[in-house]
């Protein structure tokens, strides 16, 4: 059986454990898909989604064209989905106001991602889409 090796990063006084390949691949994909059908085509002109990786993070992110500056957009945080490589399970969290991340806990952690991004869509307390 081959072994598991995963790549560490070191920031802010902790190692911060990349997530491996294959998981990051197929969370990738499911994101990819998630943001083309979340947004139809005839409004991206007013709102599109996208996806950042970073470290063993993943955030969910709309952008906007500003209020009476269409030609300037802002980025808004949805949900950050964090892989934990202990347990090999994704964790859901939420922004607040201020942008910080706060753990979903109406959700357990899921060794798929796509367990949690079906909550996000779902968003049972409208805390990520309002």
């Amino acid at each position: 059986m081959p072994r598991l090796v995963l790549r560490a990063a070191r920031g802010n006084n902790a190692f911060i454990v990349a997530i491996p390949e294959l998981t990051r691949r197929n969370a990738e994909r499911l994101l990819e898909a998630f943001c083309e059908r979340r947004v139809p085509p005839h409004v991206r002109d007013k709102v599109r989604m996208s996806f950042a990786t970073r470290g063993n993070s993943v955030t969910l992110v709309e952008h906007r064209p500003v209020f009476m500056r269409p030609d300037t957009w802002t980025d808004i945080g949805i949900a950050q989905f964090r892989f934990d490589a202990t347990s090999t399970r994704w964790k859901l969290y939420c922004a607040d106001r201020n942008g910080r991340w706060h753990r979903y806990t109406r959700k357990r952690p899921a060794a798929d991602i796509a367990a949690l991004l079906r909550e996000v869509d779902r968003d049972p307390t409208c805390i990520f889409w309002g």
